[in-house]
């Protein structure tokens, strides 16, 4: 046999020979394992799409309404899902958070407004989050409301210890929080009986300007300023894991960029994109199945009657499904106000981390985020009510990540070789826009009652 033309370095010509990399076998298994690495980062960011103050958005939309605003949520939910992939995109693209790269491209007093902005809605989630977690203790315990946010906060706190230790050790624990509300609320769907007619509710529809608000507050209530800065902030190593996905290590420029001279570099970080969608289709999927179980459930349960606070419905679900139920109801809330606190605090981290390059301590950071939830509740301010609060200061919030976000991944200058297609760029500023009037109409419609 003639020898295969070799190169100076004895290889075969056009690279090493495929028996050189090893069976097919190992090697598909260590490319899965290294997919696997990447994967995770949207399990976190999913639990503020079912925080508590969906539980009384959802609530309350299937209670008055049945199963006619399940549409909506399905569409919120894909909406969702495009505004995380662009945010994991810009941190596996750039190698930086998307505070990092407004403080990078931005003025100086931009960047502050921007950080300021961003710390009162990490207060406003934690506030949501503080509440939800310690109305459950009060409704599985008993506890007064008040050491019951005490707890959550303790508990909460214990969980971040986990987030700059091991990171996929705080995303293991958050996805089984998420897995914990998943089968709550599927043991309800199951004993209520509610999917009965609830394909109906696909098919768009409203029944007057009530029901249109209340899609509002759906609609508005998906995009969550803080977990799109969080997003970008968990991606941004993930091209540069030892390795990489596919075995090289890229080379990347001074700002993170990728060199799109170094083939290796711009394959891993494509890998890593594509990884993202994944995670960021199961891990949103999986909340968007949550909500729509929450508005379905509580269609079966309350047939057009609004309950008006989470203890009421607590306690119809208990009269009509019966204790076990109303169990699974509060074990959700409580799993989800203890993940989404945890999250909510990371991010307010990210978020100081990023435009200012400063960090505190995360015992400070939390024993700052609590006072107002604690205020509130020594106060006596109803716990729905606060919630709704709550959610008008995220409201308030998300301009302010959303628009930097389309711009900077519409950016050569910013991405690189994966800069957004005209495409992507034109849904994203129509997301924008769709997003801030819709969040703008809600904010209206709660301040002036």
């Amino acid at each position: 046999m003639l020898d295969s033309p070799r190169g100076r370095d004895g290889t075969p010509a056009g690279g090493p020979a495929p028996a050189l990399l090893g069976p097919p076998g190992p090697r598909r298994a260590a490319r899965l394992t290294a997919l696997a690495r990447l994967c995770g980062p949207a399990f976190v960011v999913s639990v503020a799409y079912i925080d508590p103050g969906n539980f009384a958005t959802n609530m309350s939309g299937g209670a008055r309404y049945g199963h006619m605003l399940l549409w909506v949520i399905a569409g919120a939910n894909v909406m969702a899902m495009f505004v995380q992939a662009l945010s994991a995109k810009l941190g596996i693209a750039t190698g930086r958070s998307l505070p990092q790269v407004c403080r990078d491209r931005l003025p100086r007093p931009l960047t502050l407004l921007l950080w300021a902005q961003g710390e009162l809605v990490a207060v406003a989630t934690d506030l949501a989050e503080f509440i939800g977690g310690a109305l459950a203790l009060n409704l599985l315990f008993g506890l007064p409301l008040l050491p019951a946010a005490a707890l959550v906060a303790a508990v909460s706190f214990a969980l971040l210890g986990l987030a700059p230790r091991g990171r996929h050790r705080f995303e293991a624990v958050i996805g089984a929080m998420l897995a914990v509300v998943l089968v709550c609320f599927a043991y309800q769907v199951l004993d209520s009986g509610s999917l009965s007619g609830a394909a109906a509710g696909l098919v768009p529809r409203l029944a007057g300007p009530e029901s249109l608000l209340l899609a509002t507050g759906i609609i508005g209530a998906t995009v969550m300023p803080h977990v799109i800065y969080l997003h970008s902030a968990l991606t941004r190593h993930q091209a540069s894991l030892p390795g990489g996905a596919s075995g090289a290590s890229g080379a990347v420029g001074p700002s993170g960029v990728v060199d799109p001279a170094d083939p290796a570099g711009l394959a891993d970080r494509r890998t890593a994109v594509r990884a993202s969608r994944a995670d960021i289709t199961l891990a949103l999927g999986v909340a968007g199945l949550v909500n729509m179980a929450m508005l379905t459930v509580a269609a079966a349960t309350f047939d057009g009657g609004d309950p008006g606070s989470l203890t009421a419905v607590h306690a119809g679900i208990g009269a009509a499904l019966g204790p076990v139920a109303a169990l699974a109801f509060a074990l959700a809330l409580l799993a989800s106000g203890l993940a989404s606190s945890s999250v909510g605090t990371y991010a307010g981290q990210i978020i100081m981390e990023g435009f200012l390059r400063r960090r505190v301590p995360l015992t400070v950071r939390r024993l700052v985020t609590i006072a107002p939830a604690m205020a509130i509740l020594a106060a006596g301010v109803d716990p729905t009510d606060a919630l709704v609060l709550s959610q008008v200061a995220l409201s308030f919030g998300i301009p302010f990540a959303l628009v930097p976000l389309v711009v900077f991944t519409a950016s050569r200058r910013v991405m690189g070789p994966l800069v957004n297609g005209r495409l992507t760029t034109a849904l994203g500023a129509a997301v924008t826009c769709a997003v801030t009037v819709l969040n703008g109409v809600l904010l209206t419609q709660v301040l002036t009652g």
